[in-house]
């Protein structure tokens, strides 16, 4: 396949970028998107000019890293998949890829199609945890949690931090990702001590950090790698509203 990637190119987060384009050749079907940035920069370095930055770890769709937008969609064509999992089978022949970091405001560009989102890390670090004991390990049956429930909890766990919700929502809310982290505790005995005051002051620091408001489009569902459903959001609401009634 010969493809034309048009990818943003910015020296630094001060810097104005601009869209480059490029031409690749030789690239199998069979590669992932990553591999196939992976071979174009190492044509770049052998022509002595600075590689494409772009974010990426396990490569197995679990750290949530590799998150970019391609031709317009965060992690590109195909539902529940990471950029990393994105194969080259999507794209065709001769087309052209528009590949750019996330757009939001919660979100700089440190450097070409890398971000800074640590304003997610702070997020979780207002109650996206749970206070316990240090000690012995807690015997498994201990806590009898049943099934539907855990299976819930569990589902609203898979969430990877990617920041897909954010790039796609055309407010930039993050309440998708806020929601799986207060719904996968809401749910379980063990978040239940700090069940007030960890949605009201996750919900704080998201606005403290320039994160939109939902508008319930269902873009971020749609674009979510793990498919985490907008119904968390739902209790996420009801959660606020618990902890304001009930103050």
């Amino acid at each position: 396949m010969k493809l034309t990637l048009q990818v943003w190119r910015q020296e630094r987060p001060e810097s104005k970028g601009r869209l480059i384009s490029y031409g690749v050749n030789d690239v199998s079907p069979d590669m992932s998107f990553l591999e196939m940035l992976d071979v174009l920069n190492i044509e770049l370095v052998k022509k002595n000019e600075v590689p494409i930055a772009f974010d990426h770890d396990c490569r197995e769709g679990i750290c949530g890293s590799c998150g970019m937008m391609i031709n317009g969609r965060a992690h590109g064509p195909g539902r529940g998949i990471a950029t990393c999992q994105l194969h080259m089978r999507h794209f065709k022949d001769g087309d052209t890829i528009v590949i750019e970091p996330w757009r939001a405001r919660a979100f700089p560009v440190l450097k070409d199609l890398m971000v800074d989102r640590t304003a997610m890390d702070r997020v979780m670090m207002a109650g996206g945890y749970v206070s316990t004991k240090t000690g012995g390990m807690v015997d498994g049956n201990t806590l009898l949690i049943p099934k539907p429930i855990a299976d819930e909890a569990f589902d609203a766990a898979a969430c990877i931090g990617c920041g897909a919700c954010v790039a796609s929502c055309p407010n930039s809310s993050l309440m998708l990702f806020v929601a799986a982290k207060v719904s996968q505790l809401a749910l379980l005995p063990q978040g239940q001590h700090e069940r007030k005051e960890r949605v009201e002051s996750m919900l704080a620091v998201m606005d403290e950090n320039q994160f939109g408001s939902c508008t319930n489009t269902y873009a971020c569902e749609a674009e979510c790698p793990k498919e985490i459903s907008v119904t968390h959001i739902a209790r996420l609401n009801r959660e606020f509203i618990r902890a304001k009634i009930t103050a």
